[in-house]
């Protein structure tokens, strides 16, 4: 019950900065158990793939294809580390997507404990979307 407190109390943190338009500099938000065995650790494919499975809703394209995965770390441990971003501080869902991408990393095998945490520099741009997403978006 303590952690889904501490999850609602960073959340609303979170969105009360983001009414005030102040970038939060350090939310982060933490999903799994340490491995037993981290000799079989997931591979990078395998993240990359499971954060393909996290969608902006309101644009309906995945984070990883918009550009807001800035960097992945797994260590020897089977821990992985994300930094991401979103297109703007007041991104109405900024409480929501770091969860939702640190339990898709923590439900494949071979992740122990993944942390996303949301990060604002560099900022955000378009030239970060891969070829599919700026063809979804009819960006040429």
């Amino acid at each position: 019950m303590s952690e889904e407190k501490n999850i609602t109390d960073a959340e609303a943190g979170l969105l009360q900065a983001m009414a005030s338009q102040v970038p939060v500099d350090d939310f982060s938000v933490s999903e799994g158990e340490p491995l037993e065995n981290p000799e079989n650790k997931a591979t990078r494919e395998q993240l990359i793939e499971a954060l393909r499975t996290v969608c902006d809703p309101e644009i309906m394209i995945n984070i990883y294809d918009l550009g807001l995965v800035y960097d992945i770390r797994q260590y020897e441990s089977g821990n992985v580390d994300v930094d991401m971003t979103l297109t703007a501080p007041t991104c109405p869902v900024a409480g929501i997507l770091p969860g939702q991408a640190a339990a898709a990393l923590a439900a494949l095998d071979g992740v122990g404990i993944a942390k996303v945490t949301l990060v604002w520099e560099p900022a955000w741009t378009p030239e970060r979307l891969t070829e599919e997403a700026k063809a979804i978006l009819e960006m040429f």
